[in-house]
């Protein structure tokens, strides 16, 4: 290997979680390698110092001879962990006037869609200034900075302390003036961290964008503080650290933002180069550690990039190595929860570490591996006990195993041994790395047959085979230093300048001119970059991508460019249809960004030769030791193998064991490792592998139950990843307003990836339905459509795609059968006829204004679209779709969604055998209703009646059966069905009551119908929770849905009411249109505070960025912020709403539907009631009007929508004193008002929704405010 200082030491160092690796290149060119706990505080400070001075034997306290030394090179967690505990520099952020929360509310949806307690990532920024000034989208200034506000605001931040700022405003990226100013300013001031958005990430999306420059001002003194202790003990020595990007910079121009993926990013180069040492050019990386598993793809020689990706709950915009994390690694923590075994995904971490670690840790994957004799103390490094020279526990592993196999089999009658059970945890373990390879690979258009997986980290190894073996690869390959490879990368990377800039040009032939003329700018920046770190100008290797999109989608590509049109039109299409599977005819294409890339080596190495083969005469191989291994089911004699006695070529047939310094590699029965010319192990299967396993039926395996939980869940979400990405509509594709799932042969839901909560449960109504109208009798790849409210479907646009399975053999007949499964797609279709645009209007009164009705409708006929028809019905209307080609392309993507399920069914009944797969669809259902019933068993009976802004209610009473463990839930007294669109149609009623009893399980479980068995459902038929033709009910998918939501969380007592309402805001005009839902306060718990500004219940779609709605529709939003005190008080205070205003630039038709204007989101146990929404029409003459929770406006140049969100109600007693009514006023307030409570809870109401919805005055002692307790036993409208 030769790099630039011959007679000198290098240091490549990856800095884990866990470990910190370091390889050490000597001045004779030898490699050496060494393993630290990353936190030893016992013994060291730094653990990278500590290796460096022990191999170059300088004692602690001494100084690092920085002449023997040619360069440090790191990867390094420090920032990474810094972010993930949020332990970064107080933060101060500037942006503009009426955006002082833009960050903190993002895109509105929320991480999880089941929990109550909704958590948002905590923020990175704890003071903001908002400064007065603005740019529009098209470059014009409408507001002159205010130069004495924002200098001032800066001044009082800095005076209390604060010395890093993150300037973010909207449209900065283009137009910087504004920025510049602001940073001046700072600068003046004495801010030592000062962090620009047009400088740290110059591209569109302001909340990606403003993101990234938070991150980069919260961290960079973080890492500056690092880089200056490891400089200060290494004093002359170059130090360079590695970027997300894959690329090593000099320390000092190392910045927070480019240091989150810093130790990942190494262990992928380390994969790309050594393999293609090798002449392996594709392959997927599979670096496994203790706390968690990366996985990335480098296809062709090259390596995949994403610019816009989320880490740690925050939104990174900058180039980053395309690695997906999984919390699957060494130190995942095993579970059992009565029925299942689970993996994570928390984990033990280095301290105390699994239980083998000798630091009283929990049981752990490694745990598992040690308990199966894979990994055995005498081969692994004793860096354990308090001295750190002991070796791994493996007492404490058997003894610990032995408890919980004795807790399984006692649960489970499942008689399996301690061996078994660890053997379990593995495969689950395997399972969970395998989807989250599928996840960059297969989900995107990826076949992984073709791919090598390279695999690396300390337990890389462990695992390769059966890996391999998950997702059907048959080749692996495991470098020599593949227990340090992260490390051994940081020496093989090189020295890398990146420049991006947002351009939005069209692809023309003076877009071409334009990124000429800007590339030129940008690869001057990168080549001056690396100029200062030493690179000679003539050195550096510059490329030029662009990132191109269809235009009116947000999907871009990222291409390679080159200045002719035709050539580059080309390249993308052929990626995009490798990506997505199509490409659309006629659409205009917009080149979005501009990337520069220089790049220079930092020293490559050289080609090593693996020695002589082994000579015939010479003596065979042989194994170091024979030990017992556990694997396949069964104990093995196992040979071990040390590595350093193999010659080339030599073969190892498994099940056996090859020891490493740095790593454990395991071959499995039916693989064999050979020794290739580099001195790594190329991992070969020997036989194809028997898909069919042998699965018992007779009884649920505990391990076998969560893995087609597993396998059933990724079969719909891959179903998922396959209709966004062949999707052409805004809704599908980037408001992810869509579901897909696999039901049984009697249409029992089996999984439902949780896409869009209203979705969820819904969808077996329509498989049922299908199933009746057909009596069960099908044609193989028959394609069924409908969206029927009144037959399973939830509102016009909603459309599901239904595709009944059968056995593979099955498709060569021509005679129908009875299908053995069926899968279904649901999308929301942005457009399907209807008396407005969009086929959402307000005042829909009969079903046909709604859009066109589709009943069990045959979509494909024994494989042939029959699109004649199709067009037929979607045309044929009183009120027709007004794009029905979009509803082709949507119908299309569902269709192929729907394959991918059949795809994957086949797979599993291939692995598993029909009989094992049918019976587990049985058990995962059994699984799922057990998890209810322990949910019910602690329930209490209530009754609720909630009204809506209309006047009609939805009334529930919930009795418990504690001797069923059942629950029934009563929607008789609920109003009779609406002569408006507030109507639910049964199928969201349903799915109503399984969001709800799902958010009671504290756990995570699978989806399914077994989650509806023990809830009885009545529902009183022509009522507004069950209509009947031809009611209305657009408004009851979206609002009465949050309704009946709110409504059993009242009747349960559990949590108080959400904002209560999707905020429905749409606009447009013969030339465009727009539709989202609008986020707001949810409600509080027993134990928790509600969460501002986010989706709730029944909704969880996206909101588009500012930035974005701006350049793409002629509005300006003026004002996007919390609505502070909107949420209700209590013990537990609800979540605030929001406030939108959007000017609009042309004449356009804007138009709401939403609720809780009139009654407020109720409070319970003594909360007090979240705050009323408020729509308002602001003239731009200045005349405000007020508007009803269902409006319809015509709005003109300058005119704004302002649109007040609801809060969520409170939980408990407010601090403040209440005053009490008298037992009139508490019955004409329940009479009324329609909303409380019988279980002995409260309900709080304002004065002006007293005097609103009571016709009453209630005076109170306290200023302003008069609130009114009642119970409402007997509610009643």
């Amino acid at each position: 290997m030769k790099s630039g200082g011959e007679g000198k030491w290098e240091f490549w160092i990856d800095r884990g979680g866990t470990f910190t690796d370091i390889v050490a290149k000597t001045p004779t060119g030898e490699l050496l390698t060494k393993k630290l706990l990353s936190e030893n505080p016992e013994a060291y400070r730094d653990a990278a110092i500590a290796g460096i001075r022990s191999f170059l034997g300088v004692s602690k306290g001494e100084p690092i001879p920085a002449e023997k030394i040619e360069a440090v090179k790191m990867g390094t967690t420090v920032a990474t962990n810094a972010l993930l505990e949020r332990k970064g520099v107080p933060t101060v952020l500037v942006t503009n006037k009426g955006f002082r929360d833009v960050l903190r509310i993002g895109y509105q949806n929320r991480p999880d869609i089941f929990a109550r307690h909704i958590v948002k990532p905590e923020l990175l920024y704890s003071h903001t200034i908002e400064a007065d000034c603005r740019f529009d989208a098209k470059g014009e200034e409408l507001v002159d900075l205010d130069v004495e506000g924002v200098t001032k605001g800066l001044q009082s931040a800095f005076d209390q302390g604060y010395k890093s700022v993150a300037i973010v405003l909207i449209h900065g990226y283009r137009f910087t003036k504004h920025e510049k100013a602001i940073k001046d300013i700072a600068s003046r001031i004495g801010f030592t961290q000062i962090s620009v958005s047009h400088e740290v990430s110059p591209l569109i999306k302001m909340v990606s964008r403003g993101d990234t420059t938070t991150v980069d001002a919260y961290l960079s003194p973080i890492l500056r503080h690092y880089v200056d202790q490891v400089s200060s003990e290494l004093k002359g020595t170059r130090l360079m650290f590695m970027q997300s990007n894959g690329g090593l910079t000099d320390a000092q121009l190392f910045q927070g933002k480019d240091s989150i993926l810093s130790g990942p990013a190494g262990g992928i180069v380390g994969a790309a180069q050594t393999c293609e040492f090798e002449g392996i050019t594709s392959l997927i990386g599979f670096d496994m550690g203790g706390t968690s598993t990366d996985v990335a793809m480098y296809t062709d020689n090259h390596y995949e990039r994403a610019y816009d990706t989320e880490v740690a709950g925050v939104r990174m915009r900058a180039p980053m190595m395309k690695i997906h994390t999984v919390a699957a690694g060494g130190g995942s923590i095993l579970h059992f929860d009565g029925q299942r075994l689970l993996c994570g995904p928390d984990s033990a971490g280095a301290v105390p570490g699994p239980a083998c670690y000798r630091r009283g840790g929990p049981l752990a994957v490694t745990d598992c591996n040690v308990m199966l004799g894979k990994v055995r103390p005498e081969y692994f490094p004793m860096v354990f006990g308090p001295n750190g020279d002991q070796a791994l526990d493996k007492k404490v592993v058997e003894e610990k195993f032995a408890t919980l196999t004795a807790e399984i089999n006692q649960k489970t009658s499942a008689g399996k041994s301690c061996h078994e059970i660890a053997e379990g945890f593995l495969s689950i373990a395997v399972e969970n790395m395998a989807s989250a390879i599928k996840d960059i690979s297969v989900r995107r258009g990826h076949d992984v047959k073709k791919y090598t997986l390279c695999c690396f980290g300390g337990a890389g190894a462990q695992h390769a085979c059966l890996v391999a073996d998950a997702l059907g690869m048959q080749q692996v390959y495991i470098h020599q230093l593949s227990g340090v490879l992260s490390a051994y990368g940081m020496g093989l990377a090189d020295i890398r300048a990146i420049r991006e800039m947002s351009v939005e040009l069209d692809l023309d032939e003076k877009g071409l001119a334009d990124v000429d003329e800007k590339s030129q700018d940008l690869r001057k920046l990168c080549v001056q970059e690396l100029q200062s770190q030493g690179v000679a100008q003539e050195t550096p290797k510059t490329e030029v991508s662009v990132h191109l999109r269809y235009k009116g989608t947000d999907s871009s590509l990222q291409v390679g460019y080159v200045a002719d049109k035709a050539e580059l039109i080309k390249k993308f299409e052929a990626k995009h249809r490798q990506r997505y599977g199509f490409v659309p005819e006629g659409k205009a294409i917009v080149i979005e960004a501009v990337v520069v890339e220089s790049l220079a080596a930092s020293g490559k190495v050289q080609n090593k030769s693996g020695g002589t083969p082994r000579k015939d005469a010479e003596i065979a191989l042989k194994p170091t030791a024979k030990v017992k291994m556990f694997t396949a089911g069964a104990e093995h004699e196992t040979n071990v193998y040390a590595s350093s006695d193999l010659l080339l070529g030599d073969e190892v047939y498994g099940p056996a064991i090859i020891t490493e310094p740095n790593s454990t590699v395991i071959v499995e029965p039916e693989w064999k490792a050979v020794l290739t010319d580099q001195r790594s192990l190329l991992l070969t299967r020997t036989q194809e592998k028997k898909r069919a396993a042998a699965v018992g039926t007779d009884r649920c395996d505990p391990v076998m139950l969560e893995i087609f939980n597993n396998l059933f869940m990724s079969c719909a979400e891959q179903m998922g990843s396959t209709l966004e990405n062949v999707s052409h509509s805004v809704n599908i594709k980037e408001r992810l307003d869509f579901s897909c799932a696999l039901f049984d042969s009697q249409g029992n839901l089996i999984a439902n990836a949780p896409h869009v909560p209203v979705h969820l449960g819904s969808m077996d109504q329509s498989v049922k339905s299908i199933i009746k109208s057909q009596q069960g009798i099908f044609q193989p790849k028959d394609v069924y459509a409908m969206n029927n409210p009144y037959n399973g479907g939830t509102h016009i646009p909603d459309v599901t795609v239904i595709t009944p399975v059968f056995a593979e053999e099955e498709y060569a007949k021509p005679t129908g059968e009875k299908p053995l499964f069926f899968v279904a797609s649901r999308g929301h279709h942005q457009e399907i006829g209807g008396i407005t645009p969009g086929s959402v209007p307000p005042f829909s009164k009969h079903i046909e204004e709604e859009g066109v009705l589709i009943d069990n409708f045959q979509l494909v006929d024994r494989g042939v679209f029959r699109e004649k028809e199709t067009i037929a019905l979607l045309t044929g209307n009183k009120y027709p779709t007004r794009n029905y080609e979009m509803n082709l392309s949507d119908l299309r993507a569902q269709m192929a969604a729907n394959e991918r399920g059949v795809q994957e069914i086949h797979k599993m009944v291939k692995q598993f055998s029909l009989p094992v797969v049918q019976t587990y669809m049985k058990y995962v259902q059994d699984n799922a209703e057990e998890m209810v019933r322990k949910v019910i068993d602690a329930l209490k009976p209530g009754s609720f009646s909630y009204a809506t802004d209309d006047g009609c209610k939805v009334s529930v009473t919930v009795s418990i059966d504690s001797k069923t463990r059942s629950a029934h839930l009563d929607f008789t007294g609920t109003d009779p069905q609406q002569n408006s669109n507030f109507n639910a149609p049964k199928a969201i009623a349903h799915a109503a009551c399984l969001y709800v009893f799902r958010t009671l399980v504290d756990q995570p479980i699978p989806l399914n119908s077994g989650c509806m068995k023990p809830l009885k459902i009545t529902l009183p038929e022509k009522s507004m929770v069950n209509p009947v033709f031809p009611a209305a009910v657009v408004a009851g998918n979206v609002e009465v849905s949050q309704v009946v939501t709110d409504a059993l969380y009242g009747a349960l007592g559990v949590l108080a009411g959400c904002q209560g309402t999707m905020n429905n805001f749409t606009f447009g005009n013969s030339k465009t249109g727009y539709y989202e839902t609008i986020c707001g306060g949810s409600g509080a718990g027993p134990d928790f505070d509600g969460c501002d500004a986010v989706h709730t219940n029944m909704t969880n779609t996206r909101l588009t960025d500012p930035e974005v709605l701006e350049n793409r529709y002629p509005v300006r939003l003026e004002t996007f912020e919390i609505r502070k005190g909107s949420g209700g008080k209590g013990t537990h205070r609800g979540g605030d709403g929001i406030v939108r205003e959007i000017r609009f630039l042309e004449p356009m038709t804007a138009s709401i539907v939403s609720n809780r204007r009139k009654i407020a989101p109720y409070g319970i146990s003594g909360g007090s009631p979240g705050a009323v929404g408020i729509n308002r029409l602001i003239k731009n003459n200045g005349e405000v009007k007020e508007l009803s929770h269902r409006a319809e406006c015509k709005m003109e140049p300058g005119d704004i929508f302002r649109i007040e969100t609801p809060g969520g109600g409170g939980f408990g007693s407010p601090s403040s004193g209440v005053s009490s009514v008298s037992s009139a006023a508490k019955t004409l307030a329940a009479s009324v008002l329609g909303a409380g409570e019988s279980s002995g809870g409260s309900f709080y109401v304002s004065a002006s929704s007293a005097a609103l919805c009571l016709g009453v005055a209630i005076v109170a002692a306290s200023a302003g405010f008069a609130l009114g307790r009642f119970s409402a036993s007997n509610s009643r409208n």
